[in-house]
């Protein structure tokens, strides 16, 4: 996390979670969230970041950290503003699926803000299950939990 090709993520992550969010928990709040978990829970066999570059600009990523023995907990997946719509997402999706699955976890666990529509869309669209009822305020309901289960991977 400490990686300098991280670094573009979490500025535009800050801005866009103050952004979205800054009535809601105050200006701010968005550096805190983002500082929330200590670097060391998405490294090593538990863990892992990815980040896509494309012409040596960071253009999207995502992480994962253990959250419980079967379960890898997805946590700021992101794409560039100036990259949307162009499938990133979706491929920064699949490869945190494969190397979770790669490191033997069976599940997924993540979660997403009820001001995020594009994620909640991407996420149920993509196989993960709502831990929520879809048709109640995303406001009223806070963090919008899903999880989705991973297939297991062929012995080698």
């Amino acid at each position: 996390m400490h990686d300098p090709r991280v670094r573009p993520l979490l500025d535009e992550l800050a801005v866009e979670y103050d952004s979205r969010y800054g009535d809601r928990f105050g200006r701010g709040a968005a550096a805190e969230e983002l500082n929330r978990y200590p670097a060391s829970e998405f490294e090593g066999t538990g863990g892992a970041l990815l980040v896509v570059q494309e012409n040596g600009e960071s253009v999207a990523g995502g992480a994962f950290r253990r959250y419980d023995a079967d379960t890898a907990e997805f946590k700021r997946i992101w794409t560039h503003s100036a990259h949307r719509r162009r499938g990133l997402a979706r491929v920064v999706l699949a490869e945190l699926e494969a190397l979770a699955a790669q490191r033997g976890y069976r599940r997924v666990y993540l979660t997403t803000g009820p001001r995020q529509p594009e994620a909640k869309h991407l996420y149920l669209t993509t196989g993960y299950v709502a831990q929520f009822d879809v048709n109640q305020d995303p406001e009223l309901i806070g963090s919008l939990a899903f999880t989705k289960n991973l297939p297991v991977p062929p012995l080698s």
